[in-house]
């Protein structure tokens, strides 16, 4: 109070002096963000509802825990549960970098509203000090002063604009300080927040690697149990089969974007140059555990968890996602269809790297190589289709060095 009655006895001259001064106020710094708190919220949902979805599961995989009978059942279970972890992750990591750019807007936030503060306490301080070099002088004998009525009125709203801006200035400060504590405070939320996401994330990872640990477990104990390998094969066989009515469908749905890729004349190695051993050909072949024979509709290549799986050829993915119901043999697989009416498919793969509809370039990472669906370990499973017809895939990599698994030996296959 003592303040403001300070500013309310300036004369007409300080009136003069302030209205040059610069005025700032908390409208000049508020600016929105560009990421919001709500489309943080909107992941945190979605991640309520994988969490969801993991505990369904986890109750179906209780009832199938004792049964040895069901340990394809199991894997499946154990693969859609590691899916929903890998979405759980890819969500904490969105939430993660939104949350880097938010902290990133706050803390400009905060720096431009502590500078006009300070600007605004300074605007403050130079008043007072003016107030106090020309000394105390009351409103009323500048009233009084006037020679006439017509100047008495120009005095008065000379007065009364004074006031207002003084008034301004102290709103202003006041507004400005509550917005740097305000500022300073969504801060330090959006920083508390998301060390809760990283911890989050650090928990899922864990989870993560016991899911993938108890999947190795499992498919050691299936690999001993020679007739779930051949009810694989059988069912492999079965899903081949059924695919190509479906990849006819798909190629009619996608025909007029086919034919705009133009497919090359050669086929690119689906793996890195490292990774050409073979340890099932296509064809009539003998079972490379159950020693049995049997037919097999494309080739297998083993490589590590992980490893990049290219297109052979450019053209448009006809197929990108988990399979279902006998086709889940393939587990997450991805089907290119090529503008020479050929398709190239690649299954068992830890992770889809492409999406329905996409366009892609010869060489370009499509996937990772995994051991979902029907198998026993990390390989990639690579058909190439003419039509309804299964070719023979090595016969489309006559120039390059591929060796073939031969009784445990690695042999050249040409």
């Amino acid at each position: 109070m003592k303040k403001s009655k300070l500013f309310r006895r300036a004369l007409g001259l300080v009136l003069a002096a302030v209205m040059v001064l610069p005025m700032t106020g908390p409208g000049m710094v508020i600016e929105s963000s560009a990421v919001t708190q709500a489309e943080i919220d909107a992941l945190k949902s979605k991640s309520s509802t994988i969490a969801s979805q993991k505990k369904e599961i986890q109750e179906q995989l209780k009832a199938v825990q004792a049964d040895k009978s069901a340990a394809m059942k199991k894997k499946q279970l154990l693969e859609d549960q590691i899916d929903l972890i890998r979405q759980e992750i890819a969500n904490i990591n969105e939430q993660i970098a939104m949350y880097d750019q938010l902290i990133t807007e706050k803390t400009a936030e905060l720096e431009e509203a502590e500078e006009a503060e300070k600007a605004q306490f300074e605007l403050f301080c130079r008043q007072m000090r003016y107030m106090e070099e020309q000394g105390e002088v009351s409103y009323w004998s500048i009233l009084f002063s006037s020679s006439d009525f017509a100047e008495l009125l120009d005095n008065y709203m000379m007065i009364q604009e004074i006031i207002e801006y003084d008034n301004r200035v102290i709103d202003d400060l006041v507004a400005l300080q509550e917005k740097v504590t305000a500022d300073r405070t969504a801060l330090e939320g959006a920083q508390a927040q998301q060390e809760e996401a990283k911890a989050e994330q650090m928990a899922a990872q864990d989870e993560l690697k016991a899911q993938e640990a108890e999947v190795d477990k499992l498919i050691a104990e299936i690999s001993a149990q020679e007739d779930v390998l051949e009810e694989m094969e059988e069912e492999l066989n079965k899903a081949a089969k059924e695919l190509d009515s479906q990849i006819k469908a798909k190629e009619r749905e996608y025909a007029s974007q086919i034919a705009k890729v133009p497919s090359e004349s050669g086929y690119l190695w689906p793996l890195p140059g490292g990774y050409n051993t073979i340890s099932s050909l296509a064809g009539g072949r003998i079972h490379p555990v159950t020693g049995k024979p049997g037919t097999h509709a494309g080739i297998d290549i083993p490589a590590p968890s992980g490893t990049n799986i290219y297109a052979a050829k450019s053209g448009v993915v006809i197929h990108a996602a988990k399979g279902t119901g006998s086709s889940w043999s393939y587990g997450n697989y991805v089907i290119v269809s090529h503008s020479d009416g050929t398709s190239t498919l690649y299954a068992h793969m830890s992770r889809i790297g492409c999406k329905q509809g996409q366009v892609v370039k010869q060489g370009e990472v499509i996937g990772y190589v995994g051991t979902t669906g029907r198998s026993t370990g990390n390989h990639l499973h690579f058909e190439v289709r003419k039509g309804s017809t299964r070719m023979d895939p090595v016969n489309y990599f006559k120039d390059k060095t591929l060796y073939v698994l031969s009784r445990g030996k690695k042999v050249s296959l040409w």
